[in-house]
């Protein structure tokens, strides 16, 4: 592989597919190897040749990242470093520390308070309200209420916390990312589990959109620095994880393109002065043809590859905005590529609709196929290794063994 000499340094946090996604785009754009911090010594940029990878185990530690970006602002003081969170407490703490860090380091200016009041979810859903962004029927919970799980919805419902950060700050064996919720005394039963657990937050109880993974869809973008959005890219998943810990995770995604719903969550954000990444989860409602509104994260999703690997790539953006001051014409993106993060004959054998089928069979002898991970030049022996074991053991998550 070659790389280049260039005036800026890309400083990513978090060890997982997001991060080496960001970390391909930035090679893959400007030939440059990326710095990678994680928390532990494993996933994708484990003996990578793009990104240097280093592993911290307190590195969600606010004085242990401070120090982490200005040291390496001090060794490559000619440089702009270049920081991007690829999760959610990786740009929490690089929104938060801005002011404290060295002269030459470069944060995307995503407005803190902002941020917080976005990601917890029932204040997204006063903004969708307020906005005319449609969501699924909502009954907010707290601790204080005790019993009081008078939802009004039909089960199985959907349960799932607030406050995703402080909920994954606090780990029990039977924790999911979400819940679905069959009868009252299961809903009892993990909400003491979640609480006992030493979340504190709140906890969100929704009515439950009919439909499967066909039916969800995903929108990644960017708002310049100035707040007006440069780029929306939807894609619709085909699957997604249905691991504990993965649950809403997209292993499979087909671009597409709703300039409705896109124009939407435009003059939303755009409304509020929003800047920075930013990735909604959305499903399809056939009950009354509306889009719903789950979340949006402060920051490009885990599967954001769908975007660069279609032709939009996501470290372009910010290196125009932020180290070249470039103007950034707006783009709604609409070239279709096949994502996968699993063998493609899984893809084919769990996804029953002969209409998405036909589509993915298309895309497949069409070569216009993306794997976030599976990057040929930076396929060493130990790598392979690594990526073969990784790419076979989603036949034993999905029952196929």
């Amino acid at each position: 592989m070659r790389f280049k000499e260039r005036d800026f340094v890309p400083l990513l946090f978090a060890g997982d597919i997001n991060s080496y996604s960001m970390a391909r785009a930035f090679y893959e754009e400007y030939q440059v190897k990326s710095i990678v911090y994680g928390k532990l010594y494993t996933g994708p940029n484990c003996n990578s040749k793009i990104s240097d990878y280093r592993a911290v185990k307190d590195l969600e530690n606010e004085d242990v990242f401070l120090e982490i970006v200005n040291k390496i602002a001090d060794e490559y003081k000619s440089k702009k470093i270049l920081v991007v969170g690829c999760g959610d407490s990786y740009v929490a703490l690089s929104s938060k520390l801005a002011n404290k860090f060295k002269k030459n380091v470069v944060v995307i200016k995503t407005d803190y308070n902002q941020m917080q009041e976005l990601t917890l979810k029932e204040n997204f859903y006063q903004l969708c309200k307020k906005y005319n962004i449609a969501y699924p029927s909502t009954f907010v919970y707290s601790k204080d209420m005790a019993n009081n799980l008078n939802h009004g919805f039909p089960y199985p419902v959907i349960l799932k916390p607030s406050n995703g950060i402080d909920y994954w700050a606090h780990g029990f064996n039977t924790q999911k990312k979400i819940y679905k919720i069959h009868n009252e005394d299961q809903l009892k039963k993990v909400v003491k589990e979640i609480y006992q657990s030493g979340y504190s937050d709140k906890l969100i109880i929704q009515d439950l959109i009919p439909g499967d993974d066909t039916y969800m869809y995903v929108l990644t973008g960017y708002s310049d620095r100035n707040g007006k959005v440069k780029l929306l890219a939807l894609g619709n998943v085909l699957m997604e994880e249905h691991t504990p810990h993965g649950l809403g995770n997209h292993s499979v995604i087909i671009n597409d393109v709703n300039e409705d719903v896109s124009l939407k969550v435009k003059n939303f954000l755009e409304d509020i002065g929003y800047i920075g990444f930013f990735n909604l989860d959305i499903k399809y409602d056939k009950r009354d043809n509306s889009f719903r509104f789950f979340e949006i994260n402060t920051r490009q999703g885990r599967s954001n590859y769908y975007v660069t690997g279609a032709g939009y790539n996501l470290a372009k953006y910010i290196v125009d905005d932020y180290i070249l001051n470039k103007e950034i014409k707006y783009t709604l993106a609409k070239e279709k590529k096949l994502f996968l993060v699993i063998p493609i004959v899984l893809a084919l054998i769990f996804v029953k609709s002969n209409k998405y089928r036909r589509e993915m069979i298309s895309l497949i002898i069409s070569g216009k196929v993306v794997h976030p991970v599976f990057n040929i030049k930076d396929m060493g022996f130990i790598r392979f290794l690594r990526f073969f074991k990784t790419h076979i053991s989603h036949f034993r998550k999905m029952g196929l063994e």
